[in-house]
């Protein structure tokens, strides 16, 4: 599938929209973009290319595989999280080149610049759906896994 053009291209199914990149990955697909004019790519999936503005992007199926380029420990979170203090929040390039921010499931410690991680989907937790806007509520949850 290759961009839209028009904002009319756009509804809550197109993998261009939040609801619509969170569906896919509910059905367990991780879905990007990569701009045919500069070659970015885009996770999640965006109308327009952030790096050149071009809008000629095409949706793919991104791997779930990457490498932690970034990463902190959270110590003091929102009240809803604050039963899972301490936890690692990443920036994770994906094999593709696409990066991703998401919880880690290793503690700080045990997590590094370089270290391989693999993408896994989850239902949300009570406390994650407390927290959720409503629209968001049954949107899964993605968290890296030590590869």
């Amino acid at each position: 599938m290759t961009g839209p053009l028009a904002p009319d291209d756009l509804d809550a199914d197109s993998p261009f929209t939040l609801p619509g990149f969170f569906a896919a990955l509910a059905d367990g697909r991780l879905l990007g973009a990569t701009c045919e004019d500069c070659g970015t790519a885009l996770v999640p999936p965006r109308p327009a290319c952030y790096a050149c503005g071009g809008r000629a992007v095409a949706v793919e199926e991104q791997p779930r595989s990457g490498t932690v380029v970034s990463h902190t420990e959270v110590r003091t979170p929102p009240p809803a999280f604050a039963d899972l203090a301490p936890y690692t929040v990443a920036v994770v390039e994906l094999d593709s080149g696409a990066r991703l921010t998401g919880r880690v499931d290793a503690p700080y410690d045990a997590v590094g610049i370089g270290s391989r991680v693999e993408l896994a989907v989850r239902e949300p937790t009570d406390a994650e759906r407390a927290a959720a806007l409503s629209y968001e509520d049954g949107w899964p949850i993605h968290v890296f896994e030590p590869a």
